[in-house]
C-alpha cells in the first residue's frame, strides 16, 4: 500500500493514476474527503488527517510501505502556511512513516536551502535534512516551478478584461516544469529500488519569464491584449500592509518579488541522462493540452 499525502491535488491525482495504472493500491491522505470526490469510481481509499496534526496520522499508516509527501502550504489561507505545512508537517509525516517501517517519497524544490529568501524554499530545506537524518530509505525529487500552476493563476488573473497581472517586471528567466513530468519521476522513484536515498532535481526543457510564459498563454487563448503589471515598489508596500491582517498573502507578495529578482534557472541534463524515458514536455505542449 501507497500512501499519498496531498493526493488530492494536481500533481498527487497524476501520481494516484499512474500508480493506479500500475495496479498498485493508493490510499490518499487528505484534510477534506470533499477534494477527492474525483476517486469516487476507482479503487483508491481515501482517509482524512492532517500533518499538522500528528495524532491523525497513525491510522493512515496501517499495512503501507511507502509514503509520498506531495503536502505543500504555500497557496492555502488560515495556519496552513510553509512552516506549519512543508516543514513541521512533514516532518510529523517521516515520523509517523517510520513507526510504520515504512520508506518515504519527499517533494521537496529545486534550490532548497537554509539561507533562501524565500520561505518556501527554507521549509523544504529542514524536511529534506530531517529526512536524511530519519529515513535510510527516503529519496526526495525535487521540481522547479509548476508551469500549470502559474499558467492558471494568470488566466485566472486576466479576468474579464483579457490582460493576464504579472508582479514585477516579468523579465527574470524561471524554470518552469510540467507537473505530468514530475508525476512521472514520482512513479520511477517508487518502483525503481535503486533511488533509495537519492534526490532527483527535475525541470523543464526552458527557461522563461513571466513575460514569455503570459504572452504563450494569450496566444493559446486566441487574445492580442499585453500584460499588466504591478511594480515591484506597490508589491513591497503590499507586503508591509498585509503582514499583519494576511499574512499568507503578504508571504505570496514576497515570494513573487523574490521570482522577479533572484536566479531560479535549471537544466535538468543529469537526471535525464539517468533516466532518459522521462518525459520532457514543452510549454507548447502543456498549453495544446490545457
Amino acid at each position: 500500500m501507497i500512501l499519498l499525502a496531498g493526493g488530492s491535488g494536481r500533481l498527487g491525482t497524476l501520481i494516484v493514476r499512474r500508480l493506479e495504472a500500475r495496479g498498485l493500491a493508493v490510499r490518499v491522505l487528505t484534510r477534506d474527503r470533499r477534494r477527492t470526490t474525483h476517486f469516487a469510481n476507482s479503487q483508491v481509499e481515501v482517509v482524512e488527517g492532517d500533518v499538522r496534526d500528528g495524532r491523525t496520522l497513525g491510522a493512515a499508516m496501517a499495512g503501507v510501505s511507502t509514503v509520498v509527501s506531495a503536502i505543500h502550504g504555500f497557496g492555502d489561507i488560515g495556519d496552513v502556511s510553509p512552516a506549519s505545512v512543508d516543514r513541521d508537517g512533514n516532518c510529523r509525516l517521516i515520523d509517523a512513516a517510520a513507526a510504520a517501517n515504512a520508506g518515504v517519497v519527499l517533494m521537496s524544490i529545486v534550490g532548497a536551502s537554509a539561507t533562501h529568501p524565500m520561505e518556501l524554499f527554507r521549509m523544504k530545506h529542514v524536511a529534506e535534512e530531517y529526512l536524511r537524518g530519519r529515513r535510510r530509505r527516503g529519496r526526495s525529487c525535487a521540481p522547479t516551478a509548476f508551469a500549470e500552476f502559474w499558467l492558471d493563476l494568470l488566466d485566472q488573473t486576466a479576468g474579464a478584461s483579457g490582460r493576464p497581472v504579472i508582479f514585477g517586471r516579468g523579465a527574470n528567466p524561471i524554470n518552469f516544469v510540467s507537473v505530468s513530468d514530475v508525476a512521472a519521476l514520482v512513479e520511477r522513484a517508487l518502483v525503481d529500488p535503486s533511488t533509495r536515498g537519492a534526490t532527483f532535481e527535475i525541470g523543464g526543457p526552458q527557461n522563461l519569464s513571466f513575460n514569455e510564459l503570459a504572452a504563450g498563454l494569450q496566444r493559446a487563448s486566441k487574445r492580442t491584449a499585453p500584460a499588466r503589471h504591478v511594480p515591484r515598489a506597490i508589491l513591497r508596500i503590499l507586503a508591509t500592509v498585509l503582514r499583519p491582517v494576511q499574512a499568507n498573502r503578504a508571504r505570496q507578495i514576497r515570494a513573487a518579488i523574490t521570482m522577479d529578482s533572484i536566479d531560479l534557472t535549471f537544466t535538468a541534463t543529469d537526471l535525464h541522462r539517468r533516466f532518459p524515458e522521462l518525459p520532457v514536455t514543452s510549454l507548447a505542449d502543456i498549453l495544446a493540452h490545457r
